[in-house]
Protein backbone atom coordinates (compact mmCIF):
# COMPACT_ATOMS: atom_id res chain seq x y z
CA UNK A 1 0.00 0.00 0.00
CA UNK A 2 1.24 3.28 -0.62
CA UNK A 3 2.25 5.78 1.83
CA UNK A 4 -0.19 8.37 2.41
CA UNK A 5 0.77 11.90 1.02
CA UNK A 6 0.59 14.63 3.32
CA UNK A 7 -0.59 18.17 2.83
CA UNK A 8 3.09 19.21 3.50
CA UNK A 9 4.67 17.76 1.05
CA UNK A 10 3.66 20.61 -1.14
CA UNK A 11 6.45 22.91 -0.26
CA UNK A 12 6.54 26.15 -2.55
CA UNK A 13 8.83 29.43 -2.55
CA UNK A 14 6.55 31.46 -0.09
CA UNK A 15 4.65 28.95 2.12
CA UNK A 16 4.40 25.30 3.30
CA UNK A 17 0.98 23.72 2.65
CA UNK A 18 -1.78 24.13 0.48
CA UNK A 19 -3.40 27.29 0.69
CA UNK A 20 -1.87 31.21 1.39
CA UNK A 21 -4.83 31.71 3.91
CA UNK A 22 -4.52 28.59 5.98
CA UNK A 23 -0.54 28.65 5.87
CA UNK A 24 0.97 32.13 5.15
CA UNK A 25 -1.63 34.01 6.11
CA UNK A 26 -1.79 32.34 9.65
CA UNK A 27 2.00 32.39 10.35
CA UNK A 28 2.29 35.63 9.78
CA UNK A 29 -0.49 36.81 12.39
CA UNK A 30 0.99 34.84 14.96
CA UNK A 31 4.71 36.94 13.79
CA UNK A 32 2.74 39.92 14.63
CA UNK A 33 1.64 38.64 17.70
CA UNK A 34 5.05 37.46 18.78
CA UNK A 35 6.47 40.54 18.29
CA UNK A 36 3.94 42.81 20.30
CA UNK A 37 4.31 40.20 23.36
CA UNK A 38 7.85 40.72 22.74
CA UNK A 39 9.29 37.02 23.22
CA UNK A 40 7.91 34.00 22.48
CA UNK A 41 4.99 32.57 24.29
CA UNK A 42 5.61 29.84 27.07
CA UNK A 43 1.59 29.46 26.32
CA UNK A 44 -1.09 30.05 24.14
CA UNK A 45 -4.92 29.78 23.26
CA UNK A 46 -5.56 29.44 19.93
CA UNK A 47 -9.31 30.70 18.85
CA UNK A 48 -10.04 29.51 15.01
CA UNK A 49 -13.41 31.14 13.37
CA UNK A 50 -15.86 30.35 11.29
CA UNK A 51 -14.45 28.69 8.11
CA UNK A 52 -10.68 28.44 9.69
CA UNK A 53 -13.07 26.83 12.87
CA UNK A 54 -13.91 23.42 9.83
CA UNK A 55 -10.55 23.45 8.30
CA UNK A 56 -7.79 24.56 10.72
CA UNK A 57 -6.67 20.39 11.19
CA UNK A 58 -7.13 19.31 7.50
CA UNK A 59 -5.33 22.38 6.08
CA UNK A 60 -2.88 22.40 8.36
CA UNK A 61 -3.68 25.90 10.26
CA UNK A 62 -2.98 24.29 13.67
CA UNK A 63 0.98 23.53 12.18
CA UNK A 64 1.73 27.05 10.80
CA UNK A 65 0.08 28.77 13.74
CA UNK A 66 2.43 26.80 16.47
CA UNK A 67 5.04 27.89 13.62
CA UNK A 68 4.36 30.78 13.60
CA UNK A 69 4.53 31.48 17.45
CA UNK A 70 8.06 29.66 17.69
CA UNK A 71 9.43 32.29 15.39
CA UNK A 72 8.85 30.49 11.99
CA UNK A 73 8.82 32.26 8.49
CA UNK A 74 6.32 31.26 6.03
CA UNK A 75 8.75 29.13 3.61
CA UNK A 76 9.81 27.33 6.70
CA UNK A 77 10.25 23.93 6.13
CA UNK A 78 10.11 22.74 9.81
CA UNK A 79 6.46 24.13 9.96
CA UNK A 80 5.36 20.51 8.70
CA UNK A 81 6.80 19.18 12.01
CA UNK A 82 5.41 22.73 14.48
CA UNK A 83 4.21 20.59 16.91
CA UNK A 84 7.45 18.80 17.47
CA UNK A 85 9.39 21.83 17.73
CA UNK A 86 6.59 22.96 20.19
CA UNK A 87 7.13 20.19 22.60
CA UNK A 88 10.84 20.65 22.43
CA UNK A 89 10.55 24.79 23.12
CA UNK A 90 8.27 24.23 25.59
CA UNK A 91 5.72 25.73 24.10
CA UNK A 92 1.88 24.59 25.55
CA UNK A 93 -0.60 25.44 23.76
CA UNK A 94 -4.40 24.62 23.38
CA UNK A 95 -6.98 24.84 20.20
CA UNK A 96 -10.38 26.17 20.36
CA UNK A 97 -12.95 26.78 17.76
CA UNK A 98 -15.96 28.67 16.78
CA UNK A 99 -17.59 28.29 13.86
CA UNK A 100 -20.52 30.32 13.68
CA UNK A 101 -19.39 33.88 14.98
CA UNK A 102 -21.10 35.72 12.01
CA UNK A 103 -19.44 39.29 12.87
CA UNK A 104 -15.95 38.34 12.44
CA UNK A 105 -14.14 37.38 8.97
CA UNK A 106 -14.44 33.85 8.32
CA UNK A 107 -10.44 33.61 8.31
CA UNK A 108 -10.63 35.01 11.65
CA UNK A 109 -7.82 33.89 14.64
CA UNK A 110 -7.66 34.76 18.35
CA UNK A 111 -4.47 34.32 20.27
CA UNK A 112 -3.81 34.71 23.78
CA UNK A 113 -0.45 34.21 24.82
CA UNK A 114 1.53 34.44 27.96
CA UNK A 115 5.45 34.43 28.18
CA UNK A 116 5.75 33.13 32.06
CA UNK A 117 9.52 34.17 32.33
CA UNK A 118 8.33 38.14 31.66
CA UNK A 119 5.42 38.16 33.13
CA UNK A 120 4.09 39.05 29.46
CA UNK A 121 0.91 38.59 28.15
CA UNK A 122 -1.28 40.18 25.15
CA UNK A 123 -4.57 39.09 22.96
CA UNK A 124 -4.32 39.45 19.26
CA UNK A 125 -7.36 39.15 16.79
CA UNK A 126 -5.77 38.74 13.13
CA UNK A 127 -7.67 38.46 9.91
CA UNK A 128 -6.05 35.58 6.88
CA UNK A 129 -7.05 37.75 4.25
CA UNK A 130 -5.82 35.55 1.25
CA UNK A 131 -2.61 36.07 -0.78
CA UNK A 132 -0.34 35.48 2.79
CA UNK A 133 -2.01 39.17 3.23
CA UNK A 134 -3.59 39.26 6.96
CA UNK A 135 -4.79 42.41 9.28
CA UNK A 136 -4.53 42.49 12.57
CA UNK A 137 -7.53 44.22 13.90
CA UNK A 138 -7.57 44.02 17.98
CA UNK A 139 -4.97 44.18 20.60
CA UNK A 140 -5.78 43.45 23.98
CA UNK A 141 -9.03 44.82 23.67
CA UNK A 142 -8.17 47.94 21.71
CA UNK A 143 -9.71 47.80 18.11
CA UNK A 144 -6.49 47.96 15.51
CA UNK A 145 -6.36 47.92 11.95
CA UNK A 146 -2.82 47.22 10.67
CA UNK A 147 -1.13 44.16 8.25
CA UNK A 148 2.50 43.90 9.71
CA UNK A 149 3.77 44.45 6.16
CA UNK A 150 5.04 48.05 7.14
CA UNK A 151 7.21 49.33 10.05
CA UNK A 152 4.31 49.53 12.72
CA UNK A 153 4.77 51.29 15.91
CA UNK A 154 2.61 50.71 18.76
CA UNK A 155 2.31 53.53 21.54
CA UNK A 156 0.30 53.09 24.58
CA UNK A 157 -0.32 57.03 26.18
CA UNK A 158 -2.97 58.48 27.99
CA UNK A 159 -5.63 60.52 25.96
CA UNK A 160 -4.38 63.62 26.64
CA UNK A 161 -5.02 66.97 23.97
CA UNK A 162 -2.08 67.26 21.63
CA UNK A 163 -0.57 63.35 22.08
CA UNK A 164 -1.58 62.48 18.39
CA UNK A 165 -0.32 65.37 16.58
CA UNK A 166 3.21 65.35 19.19
CA UNK A 167 3.96 61.80 18.35
CA UNK A 168 3.09 62.10 14.63
CA UNK A 169 5.93 64.82 14.66
CA UNK A 170 8.11 63.09 16.81
CA UNK A 171 7.86 60.91 13.63
CA UNK A 172 8.26 63.03 11.13
CA UNK A 173 11.42 64.74 12.35
CA UNK A 174 13.02 60.91 12.18
CA UNK A 175 12.42 61.15 8.46
CA UNK A 176 9.82 57.78 8.69
CA UNK A 177 6.43 58.76 6.59
CA UNK A 178 3.56 57.86 8.06
CA UNK A 179 1.13 55.57 6.10
CA UNK A 180 -1.72 54.92 8.13
CA UNK A 181 -2.92 55.85 11.93
CA UNK A 182 -5.38 54.15 14.17
CA UNK A 183 -6.30 55.00 17.15
CA UNK A 184 -8.52 53.59 19.92
CA UNK A 185 -8.86 54.92 23.17
CA UNK A 186 -11.27 53.27 26.41
CA UNK A 187 -12.60 56.99 27.09
CA UNK A 188 -12.43 60.20 27.09
CA UNK A 189 -8.43 61.15 28.75
CA UNK A 190 -8.59 57.25 29.83
CA UNK A 191 -6.08 54.96 28.51
CA UNK A 192 -5.36 55.47 24.14
CA UNK A 193 -3.50 53.36 22.10
CA UNK A 194 -2.39 54.18 18.62
CA UNK A 195 -1.24 52.03 15.88
CA UNK A 196 1.22 53.50 13.28
CA UNK A 197 2.12 52.36 10.11
CA UNK A 198 5.47 53.60 8.41
CA UNK A 199 7.30 53.46 5.43
CA UNK A 200 10.99 52.97 6.64
CA UNK A 201 11.99 51.89 9.81
CA UNK A 202 12.22 54.07 13.04
CA UNK A 203 15.74 55.07 15.38
CA UNK A 204 16.51 53.53 18.17
CA UNK A 205 16.91 56.81 19.94
CA UNK A 206 13.29 57.62 18.88
CA UNK A 207 11.96 54.90 20.41
CA UNK A 208 13.67 55.65 23.46
CA UNK A 209 12.85 59.01 23.39
CA UNK A 210 9.22 58.43 23.12
CA UNK A 211 9.46 55.71 26.14
CA UNK A 212 10.44 58.39 28.99
CA UNK A 213 7.95 60.92 28.00
CA UNK A 214 5.44 60.46 31.42
CA UNK A 215 2.68 60.24 29.23
CA UNK A 216 3.40 57.40 27.57
CA UNK A 217 3.33 54.12 29.07
CA UNK A 218 4.33 51.48 26.40
CA UNK A 219 6.06 51.39 23.25
CA UNK A 220 6.26 48.52 20.50
CA UNK A 221 8.24 48.68 17.53
CA UNK A 222 7.57 45.97 14.93
CA UNK A 223 9.44 45.92 11.70
CA UNK A 224 7.93 44.62 8.64
CA UNK A 225 7.50 40.66 8.59
CA UNK A 226 9.30 39.43 5.70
Amino acid sequence: MAEKSSIFDMIGPVMIGPSSSHTAGVVRIAGAAIRILGSLPTHATITFYNSFARTYEGHGSDRAIVAGLLGMATDDKRIRDAFEHAREAGLQYTFQSVGNASTMHPNTIRLQLRDERTGHSVEVIGQSRGGGVIRIVEVDGFPSDFSASLHTLIVDADDRTGSIAFIASVIAHDDCNIATMFVSRKGKNDAARQFIEMDSGIKQITLEYLRQLSWVHRVTYIPNIE
